[in-house]
């Protein structure tokens, strides 16, 4: 069986004013007048999903809407039927054709990506002449 106590959701029936913290990972199909947040979760803003507000997580999949700032740590996928109106900050942005976005995005590898980077070019750049 697989171990679904990690996966939480809420249906688009919701409707919801005010802040979410979730771990783990997280679905969302309802409206949220607030902010979704969390320090390791990935959210998934599904096709119903209507968010206006501040979005912070370490990934996060939008097949809905996000009228808000979305900040991730790692990875943002926005999906084909996907909207965001807003800034976007992530380590890694998937765009997917027929994606709306408007704003503007700042990718940019996270430290330990650019620690991996410095580690290998080093060698190549730091050479004393013999």
């Amino acid at each position: 069986m697989a171990d679904q106590s990690n996966k939480n959701s809420l249906a688009n029936d919701v409707e919801i004013k005010g802040s979410i913290k979730f771990a783990n990972e997280f679905t969302f199909d309802g409206k949220l007048e607030g902010e979704i947040t969390s320090n390791d979760g990935i959210l998934t803003v599904g096709e119903s999903g209507d968010v206006h507000g501040e979005v912070k997580a370490k990934s996060v999949i939008v097949m809905g809407k996000v009228h808000g700032n979305i900040t991730v740590n790692e990875r943002c996928e926005l999906r084909s039927r996907s909207q965001l109106i807003g800034d976007l900050r992530a380590a890694r942005l998937i765009i997917e054709e027929g994606a709306t976005f408007v704003g503007k995005s700042e990718v940019s590898p996270n430290k330990g990506m650019l620690k991996e980077l410095g580690a290998k070019e080093k060698p190549q750049e730091v050479g004393a002449p013999r």
